[in-house]
């Protein structure tokens, strides 16, 4: 049974290598449908290749993208286009963060390499009156959503590449990874702690989301 388990993990990992595609893009409009229309001063914690940001952008008068690797920074100031109001900033949360207020705060992917609680205290801190925060986060396997989320992905993935086997990733997709040490149930009550009223959803694909509004 070992055996045929093994097996079966490692041809999952084989057509998740051949049909990849981008976990965190693919909550973006999600994302993008929990904030306002239009709104002033947005950060991006961990902007990565800055796709979001300027998803952002269409939205904001101001985007500060801040992401700790200097190489998919400069990625992202290369894919900047048109979004000329998306500042680029090198620098490591929570305290490598630039001074709010912010009406908008978005984290996707990023939680889970950064000291939990120290990290959401500084977005709550430099979050306007009634702003905005949204994560998207990675949380440990816990329950039947991972074994869901394993025989899901390769279907996704080939889907979404509609059957084309990908030469080479997405620049989205090549930024330092970790894998994740807290469990939804735990994210759950640190984050209720320290943000009443925030909103927690469990999600496939070993994500979560948190949707929190300051007073």
């Amino acid at each position: 049974m070992a055996t045929v388990s093994g097996r079966l993990v490692e041809a999952l990992g084989r057509l998740n290598d051949t049909y990849p595609w981008d976990h965190n893009a693919h909550f973006h409009p999600w994302l993008l449908r929990q904030l306002p229309r239009r709104f002033g001063r947005a950060l991006d914690v961990g902007c990565g290749a800055g796709e979001l940001a300027r998803a952002l952008a269409g939205r904001a008068e101001r985007v500060a993208a801040v992401d700790a690797d200097p190489e998919i920074l400069e990625r992202a100031r290369e894919s900047g286009g048109a979004a000329a109001h998306v500042e680029y900033t090198l620098g490591a949360a929570p305290d490598g963060l630039p001074p709010g207020p912010y009406d908008v705060i978005t984290c996707v992917a990023v939680l889970h390499h950064l000291p939990f609680t120290e990290a959401l205290t500084r977005f709550r801190q430099e979050l306007a009156p009634g702003g905005t925060l949204v994560v998207v986060g990675c949380a440990r396997d816990e329950d039947v959503r991972g074994v869901a989320s394993l025989a899901l992905n390769p279907l996704f993935g080939l889907v979404k590449n509609r059957g084309r086997a990908v030469v080479r990733r997405p620049v989205t997709m090549t930024a330092p990874t970790r894998e994740p040490d807290m469990t939804f149930s735990e994210i759950a009550g640190q984050a209720r702690r320290l943000l009443p009223g925030a909103r927690l959803r469990r999600r496939l694909f070993w994500r979560y989301t948190l949707v929190w509004q300051a007073p």
